[in-house]
Parts: C-alpha cells; sequence; structure tokens
C-alpha cells in the first residue's frame, strides 16, 4: 500500500515535520501521474518498489518506496534529510525543527542556580546566551535617567561606529595612528588648561579620573620623597590634605598608597567646601600636597584654586614649606574652559603642577576614559616610568593599568575635533541654563531650597527670599538677552559651578510638614522611573539630606519639564498620605492634562515677589490646581501660572 494526498500530509503532522516540509512533500507528490497518489520519501529501511508504481526520476534515484506497513521501522529525522536531498532549495530556506537546545525559555538555563554558583558545564546557543543576559539586563535602571550620574549616556552614531569598530585594538601595542590621536589629545588638553606653549605635553590617558587623581598623587608623594631624602629627612610619614567633600578616589588613593588623609571640614560658609584657612592650618612638613576640587560631587560647587594657592604662596613666605596642588577636574576641567574662561584654575595659577579630568563626565565621551597632565616632565617622576620591549620598539608607560581600550581614546578624539572650543562652549552653555531654570523652578514652589548656587548672582550664596527673588530676576532677565549658544558672557553674571542641582526641603516646609521623607520623594520618583537619590552631606554637615540632579548634554526641555512635572507629583503624593492612605494618595493624577510644554518655565514664574508663610501654602496648591487646569490649545497663549 501506498499513501494519498491526504494520508501524506497526515504522516508529515504526525512525525512532526515543519510546514515547510509538508509543502514539499505535498509537491512531491503532486508529481505522480498515478491517480493514487505516491508519497516518495526516501528512507533505507522501506519495502522494495512495486512495480506497479510510477515513480518520479528523482525520486527512484534517491530511495525507496514509503509504504504504510506496521513492519516498517521510519525514521522522521531520515524523512526530513531525505526532503531536503530531493529539493535542495530547502536547507537555504530555512528548515527548523524544535529541540531543547534550540529553545531559548524553555530549555531550563534560566532557572538553573549552578549558572549563578558555579562556572557553566555546557554551552549554550549564542542567541540563548544574548536573550538570557539581554532580558535581565532590562531590570536595571535606564541611564538617562539616574539624574545623580555624571557620566555620558549618549553620543552620535558617528562615534559610536568608530567605537565599534575599534573595539579589539589595544591602545599600548603602539598602532601609529591611534598613538597619534592620543598625543594630539594630550596637546588639545594641554592647551586648553593654559599649559606652557612650545612644550610638549607631559601626560597620559586612562580608564577614569580615578586612575589619573592615584596618578597625580603618587606624583606628589614621590617628588616629596626625593625632596625629603635630599635634606637628609624621614620619608615614613606622608599627608595629604583635601576637603571632605571628596569623592571616594580621592580617599582611596591616600589609602591604597599609604598616604594619610587629612580631611578639611566643610561648612555652609565654605559653601559645602574646602574651608581655606583650616586646610592651612593642617599642612606640615610631611604634606606632600593639596586635592582642589573643581567641581564638588556634592553640590557642584568649584573650589577657589587660585585664592588656595596664593594662600600657600604666603605659607612658603613664612616657613618655607613648598606645597603642589593637584586639581582634580574629575568634571569642571571640561566645563570651566568653555563656561567660564576669566576663572583662572588651571596652569595659569603658580601652585597648580598637575590636572585630571574624566573624559566619561563631561568630556561627552561613553565609560570609561580619563585623563592626567602635568605642568611639565619635571612633575612626573622617572621612577614613576617604566620602558617596555616587548610589543614592538619602546613603550614607556606610567599608567596603573596596563592595557586600555583604544576604542574610547578615539571618541574622545572625536568629540574634540567634532565640537571644537564652540561645540564645547555651547553644549555646556545649554546645560548651565537647563540646571539654572530648573533651579529657579523649584525655588518658586516655596517647598524646595537649592544648596547649589549656579542659578544666583556672582557672589550670593545660600537660600533665602532676597537672593531667591534676586536670583529668579536675573535668570529672567539673562534669557531674553539675544547671544549666541556659544557666548559664556551671559554666565559671567552668575556663580561659578558645574551644571548640578542640590537641593532639599525648605526649612519652613519641614517645619510645617514635620512627617514629610525625602527618602519618600526619592521612592516616589522611582515608579516614574526616575533614580533621583537622597543622601547626607559631608560629616559634619550630615544632619542635613540633599538630591541631586546633573544636567548634561542629552538633557533637553522636555526632560526638565518631565522631572519638574512627577517631582511635584510625587511631593504632592507625599502630603497626601498625612491625610489618607498611600494607595488613596498614589490614585490621583497631577493634572488633568498631560501636556507638560514650558512647565518649568510656568513654575518658575509664577512667583516672583515675597511671601509669607501662608502664602506659600497657598502658592503650591495653586500650583497644583492651576497645572491641570492648563489645556493643550492655552500652550503659548497663557503667560504663566
Amino acid at each position: 500500500m501506498v499513501f494519498s494526498l491526504s494520508e501524506a500530509h497526515c504522516f508529515c503532522i504526525a512525525h512532526e515535520l515543519t510546514i515547510r516540509e509538508t509543502a514539499a512533500a505535498h509537491d512531491l507528490v503532486s508529481c505522480s501521474s498515478q491517480s493514487l497518489k505516491v508519497l516518495w520519501l526516501g528512507v533505507a529501511t522501506a519495502a522494495p518498489v512495486p512495480s506497479s508504481c510510477a515513480l518520479p526520476p528523482t525520486a527512484a534515484a534517491t530511495g525507496e518506496l514509503l509504504c504504510r506497513s506496521s513492519s516498517i521501522a521510519i525514521d522522521p529525522v531520515r524523512i526530513s534529510e531525505s526532503i531536503g536531498d530531493l529539493l535542495p532549495g530547502i536547507d537555504q530556506v530555512g528548515r527548523h525543527r524544535i529541540s531543547a537546545e534550540d529553545m531559548i525559555y524553555g530549555d531550563g538555563s534560566a532557572e538553573d542556580e549552578d549558572y549563578a554558583h558555579s562556572f557553566p558545564e555546557k554551552s549554550m546557543p549564542s542567541r540563548n546566551a544574548y536573550q538570557l543576559i539581554h532580558d535581565s539586563l532590562k531590570f536595571d535602571e535606564d541611564p538617562a535617567l539616574k539624574c545623580a550620574a555624571f557620566l555620558t549616556t549618549w553620543m552620535e552614531p558617528e562615534a559610536q561606529k568608530l567605537i565599534v569598530g575599534n573595539l579589539g585594538k589595544n591602545r599600548v601595542e603602539k598602532h601609529k595612528v591611534t598613538e597619534c590621536i592620543h598625543r594630539r589629545c594630550l596637546m588639545y588638553l594641554n592647551d586648553l588648561w593654559n599649559g606652557e606653549e612650545g612644550q610638549g605635553a607631559t601626560g597620559t590617558v586612562t580608564v577614569g579620573s580615578s586612575e589619573a587623581i592615584m596618578l597625580g598623587g603618587l606624583a606628589l608623594k614621590w617628588r616629596w620623597r626625593e625632596h625629603r631624602k635630599a635634606q637628609g629627612k624621614g620619608t615614613s610619614n606622608p599627608n595629604i590634605v583635601f576637603g571632605a567633600n571628596a569623592q571616594v578616589a580621592l580617599e582611596k588613593t591616600a589609602r591604597y598608597f599609604d598616604i594619610e588623609s587629612r580631611l578639611v571640614p566643610v561648612t555652609e560658609d565654605s559653601h559645602y567646601c574646602i574651608d581655606k584657612h583650616k586646610a592651612l592650618e593642617m599642612i606640615d612638613e610631611n604634606t606632600i600636597g593639596m586635592y582642589i576640587i573643581l567641581g564638588s560631587t556634592y553640590t557642584g560647587h568649584y573650589e577657589e584654586v587660585a585664592l588656595m594657592s596664593k594662600l600657600l604662596d604666603e605659607l612658603k613666605a613664612k616657613k618655607g614649606l613648598d606645597i603642589p596642588i593637584h586639581v582634580d577636574g574629575a568634571s569642571g576641567a571640561f566645563v570651566a574652559p568653555f563656561s567660564h574662561p576669566d576663572l583662572h584654575w588651571d596652569f595659569r595659577v603658580p601652585c597648580v603642577v598637575s590636572i585630571s579630568a574624566s573624559g566619561h563626565k563631561f568630556g561627552l565621551t561613553y565609560p570609561g576614559i580619563g585623563w592626567v597632565v602635568w605642568r611639565s616632565p619635571e612633575y612626573l617622576p622617572n621612577d614613576l616610568i617604566f620602558e617596555l620591549g616587548y610589543l614592538g620598539g619602546v613603550e614607556k608607560t606610567f599608567t596603573l593599568n596596563f592595557s586600555h581600550p583604544a576604542c574610547f581614546l578615539i571618541a574622545q578624539y572625536y568629540q574634540f575635533i567634532r565640537f571644537g572650543r564652540e561645540g564645547y562652549a555651547s553644549i555646556m552653555n545649554d546645560c548651565l541654563y537647563h540646571a539654572r531654570l530648573f533651579s529657579i523652578a523649584l525655588e518658586a514652589t516655596g517647598v524646595y531650597q537649592c544648596i547649589s548656587d549656579i542659578h544666583r548672582p556672582r557672589g550670593t550664596y545660600g537660600f533665602s527670599e532676597e537672593n531667591r527673588l534676586a536670583a529668579s530676576q536675573l535668570f529672567f532677565k539673562t534669557i531674553n538677552e539675544p547671544v549666541s549658544g556659544a557666548d559664556p558672557s551671559p554666565n559671567l553674571n552668575f556663580n561659578y559651578g558645574l551644571p548640578e542641582v542640590a537641593f532639599r526641603f525648605t526649612d519652613w516646609f519641614i517645619e510645617t510638614h514635620p512627617t514629610a521623607d525625602q527618602d519618600a520623594i526619592a521612592k516616589l520618583m522611582r515608579v516614574c522611573g526616575w533614580t533621583l537619590p537622597n543622601y547626607s552631606l559631608p560629616p559634619n554637615m550630615s544632619k542635613y539630606k540633599i538630591m541631586r540632579v546633573v544636567i548634561k548634554e542629552a538633557h533637553s526641555d522636555d526632560f526638565v519639564n518631565r522631572l519638574m512635572r512627577d517631582l511635584m507629583w510625587s511631593t504632592q503624593a507625599v502630603l497626601d498620605t498625612q491625610s489618607q492612605s498611600l494607595g488613596e494618595a498614589l490614585s490621583h493624577p497631577l493634572a488633568k492634562s498631560r501636556s507638560i510644554s514650558n512647565l518649568a518655565h510656568k513654575v518658575a514664574k509664577s512667583n516672583t515677589k515675597p511671601m509669607s508663610d501662608q502664602e506659600k501654602h497657598s502658592h503650591w496648591k495653586d500650583i497644583i490646581e492651576k497645572i491641570g487646569e492648563i489645556k493643550e490649545d492655552d500652550f503659548g497663549k497663557k503667560e504663566g501660572l
């Protein structure tokens, strides 16, 4: 007996042949001239071909007739292979049989505890490995919505192509063009930071500003040690002086390299930065140098490098102590040259011997890349330099990390030549504009006050009603003056600092709402997708907790408006929980309209006169109510809230 056409289809289905293979069998059956169609699949265990069957020549050449008989052993895999032989195009078209190895979500690997605790015993298909990792990474926060992060989260497609195209290139292997790019970048930075003209730049690329800080610290220690030995004095108790507002990399340097950290307390009067006069009291003959921070991680303030240098010169004249400065410009070294070219913080300052910076912060490059540059070769001791010859040619190295991906160096070079001074200035000015807008809007609510001061008139620090109004008036006056995007002149009237907004509840709000909690605000912001940490100020100011937003290149008006809206919703939800359950508080949206167009501007303009405590209560309610009343058609018609 042989299969009929319908029986052939049933056979294919019963043995889990794919739809494409079933169609192939159908085509093969149809080519027979017999009224009773013959299915020719060519298995090795079939019976001899009956003489009465007229078989297609291609079928007769490949095997024997498959009869429907209980005595015949049927191998579906061989059946599939035979179809592939008969129709050569089928393998190229693509045939997929489901098996445990092919399954992504059903092979059990995702639930196997051994994958988490021991090195995998078996391999898996590449697409399964990819999907497993890809799905897990979905639970990471969106980097673009991590408000406190300084890292670059976006680069142009052309820059990304250069990164991908050079992922396998190691910078230390002395690729000629890559090393030329390295030297050019160092020369650009030496020029940007006002190094001496006519001499080559002394420095190196690093994996980040932390490595750069450590190299700067090591150079300070080695030079101090050489000087002490020349005087016949001991070298066993080196110390370094810096503010308690320092990022952890500075403390790591001291601890890892056996240097005593002398942390200078910060105060409100010192603008949460190093207290210069207290710092002088901590300096002695074992002080290898000072770290001065251009852009505090906590609040964005710049420490006064030039004034500290002047005080150190006076100390040298009195006590003979020669104390050099390393500038931690992790963030500020790529902001100040473009937004505040009038500020002296770099190699124009006599005591500054080295500068470190992060290329993956306001250098606008993906992580991880950093830079360290010395004033001249004499400030980089020869004992820190190694010469290697086993990579082809003589290689001088003075980094902590030997291998270094060239792709991020190349990406940094792309940004330098792509934007130039004009482009960087335009980007930094835009970041500062959005940071000031957000600051003005925050303080206009009456609920929040800024610890950062970049939105206040030059020389005005701290929050008060008078300072708030002065900042608001200056901001709106400045944005109405026509200037080019790269012109730094609008910044001349504002305080120096990073495009960073550090803020907390006002004292009035804390007194009138003692149960309100900034931690609750931070958690509710996570509900909206934001990561907005709430953290303590440095030790002696730790009674205050602050929240921080760092404004970066990719942050637009829409970013600021949405952030403002969600912060107001979170604040109102916290207030509502004082009179109702959390579920009820969260069930009501902030506004009837979902539009957020110009929201930050509207909030900032809503409060342009001094307010009493009672007026602050009604003002907040008025803001919340009027946001809900604004409709899409009203934007552009209504001047403010």
